[in-house]
C-alpha cells in the first residue's frame, strides 16, 4: 500500500511539474511561418493584447510629445498610463498562454514606464527621459521581431 501513495504521488507530482512548465514558461505558441514565434490567443485575448500594445504606442507619443515640449509632468502622466497598474486587467488564463520570454518583455517594459514616470518627476530631465524611451522601446522591437499572434479554436 505504501509503495502504491508513492507511486500516485510521484505521477502526481510529474502532472504538477508538467502544468507549471506548460503554464509558466512554455505557453500556447509554435514555430511561425515567418520565423517568429506564434502565440496561439482567442480573438479576445488578442484583442486585449493588441490594445494593450496600442496603449503603449498612445504613452510613448504623448512621452515624445513631453519631452519636446520639456513638459516633464506630461511624460510622467503619459508614461505612468502603460506602467505596472495596467497588467491589472490581463487575466491569468492569458498570462498562462504567453511564454516566459514574452512575459518578461511585458513586465519588463511596464516597468520601465513607470520608472520613466518616476524619474521625469524627480529629475525633470528630458535628455534622460529621451534615453530612457530609447530603451524602453528596444523593449518593443524585440518582441514584435520575436512573436506573432495566430487565432486558436476558441
Amino acid at each position: 500500500m505504501n509503495k502504491i501513495c508513492s507511486v500516485v504521488i510521484a505521477l502526481l507530482l510529474l502532472v504538477i511539474a508538467g502544468g507549471v512548465y506548460k503554464f509558466i514558461f512554455q505557453g500556447s505558441a509554435s514555430a511561425g511561418t515567418d520565423g517568429r514565434l506564434a502565440i496561439h490567443l482567442t480573438t479576445g485575448e488578442r484583442d486585449l493584447v493588441l490594445t494593450e500594445m496600442r496603449a503603449f504606442l498612445a504613452s510613448i507619443q504623448q512621452v515624445t510629445t513631453g519631452i519636446t515640449a520639456d513638459d516633464m509632468q506630461l511624460v510622467a502622466a503619459a508614461a505612468r498610463k502603460s506602467g505596472k497598474a495596467a497588467q491589472a486587467a490581463v487575466p491569468g488564463t492569458l498570462v498562462g498562454k504567453l511564454p516566459i520570454a514574452f512575459k518578461k518583455l511585458g513586465f519588463d517594459t511596464h516597468a520601465r514606464f513607470d520608472q520613466l514616470a518616476l524619474d521625469a518627476e524627480e529629475f525633470g530631465d528630458s535628455d534622460h527621459a529621451l534615453l530612457q524611451l530609447s530603451t524602453l522601446m528596444e523593449n518593443c522591437v524585440a518582441c514584435h521581431a520575436a512573436y506573432s499572434f495566430s487565432l486558436s479554436g476558441e
